[in-house]
């Protein structure tokens, strides 16, 4: 390694929908060693069980045992104050989980959650794209939407950590779309990974152009494989893109109102689509905003790599709290 790190050492984890990232990471932001397991199991207990065994192995392979000296967690509906996920509609086991104090029996150290977006806003603030910010919005757009909201340099949670569920704001846009969550019209139905397959469903059926698209076969269509068509020049791909970035403009012009931020910055997956969603998202954010933040809007992808802004935020709990 060709730099020093500087105690104590924490871990990391992001739980998503798909994969868990985690990662044991220094006072300073240094990650020391990363590992991800597949979410998706059986039971939590049984992906509580893995995620223990894998963080064990990680501090053994790196000579760390006695020297963490704690675990922070970014989940989705994590209630940093009960330490249990509460209704989360995008994971696969039902809810209440007490995460905190699972991780706690296993591992014997101590354990913080915190909403996965909020996490990654954190991460962002102190090490990523909006270091020296006070006023900014992460949009994590992943297998749902998540948002994290810093407002004056604070972190806005709200009393059980849930403020700012902007994923869950509902839309005109959207309306004819079900959420998880029972509701119709919600932005995750359009912005996420789940709402980019139902749109590419959506404009395959209705145009008649050729696409790439067609010889996938729905059910292994990723929006990953939308996105590779879009930078070939394929025209419904461009499109699906250009309607998603779209909605995320008109969304950010109502957040905008809300917060009066200098930055939305996209996080996760889907962000990865890069100038393929900011172009029109910009694009309609100059539409629709109220003239007070039209061109004071920054609109950037984070800078930082992967899931690492989520798990630098989730590493800072445990000497945050």
């Amino acid at each position: 390694m060709s730099y020093q790190l500087y105690p104590p050492f924490t871990i990391g984890v992001d739980l998503g929908g798909t994969n868990t990232a985690f990662a044991i990471v220094d006072s300073v932001g240094h990650i020391v060693a990363k590992d991800s397991i597949p979410t998706v199991t059986p039971t939590v207990s049984e992906w509580v069980d893995h995620l223990a065994t894998a963080i064990s192995q990680l501090i053994t392979e790196n000579r760390l045992e006695g020297k963490i000296e704690g675990i922070g967690i970014g989940a989705p509906c994590a209630n940093a104050i009960t330490g249990c996920i509460e209704a989360a509609t995008d994971l696969p086991w039902p809810s209440p989980i007490p995460l905190a104090n699972m991780m706690e029996a296993r591992l014997n150290l101590k354990t913080v959650i915190t909403n996965d977006a909020n996490a990654a806003a954190i991460g962002e603030m102190t090490y990523g794209a909006a270091a020296g910010m006070k006023n900014f919005i992460v949009l994590t757009l992943g297998t749902g939407v998540g948002s994290g909201i810093v407002c004056d340099g604070h972190l806005l949670s709200g009393t059980r950590g849930f403020a700012g569920e902007l994923g869950h704001v509902t839309f005109p846009f959207a309306s004819d779309r079900p959420c998880a969550c029972g509701r119709k019209g919600c932005l995750q139905t359009v912005a996420s990974a789940k709402g980019i397959r139902a749109t590419t469903i959506r404009f395959l059926a209705e145009m008649d152009d050729p696409s790439e698209l067609r010889d996938i076969p729905e059910e292994t269509r990723t929006p990953k494989d939308v996105q590779d068509a879009a930078m070939r020049g394929d025209r419904i791909a461009q499109r699906i893109y250009h309607f998603t970035g779209r909605c995320l403009g008109k969304a950010a012009a109502e957040f905008a109102a809300m917060t009066d931020p200098e930055a939305i910055i996209l996080f996760g997956g889907v962000s990865k689509a890069g100038n393929l969603l900011l172009e029109p998202m910009r694009e309609a954010f100059a539409e629709a905003s109220l003239h007070l933040y039209r061109d004071r809007v920054r609109f950037l992808t984070s800078a930082l790599s992967d899931a690492d802004a989520a798990i630098l935020g989730a590493a800072s709990l445990p000497v945050r709290l």
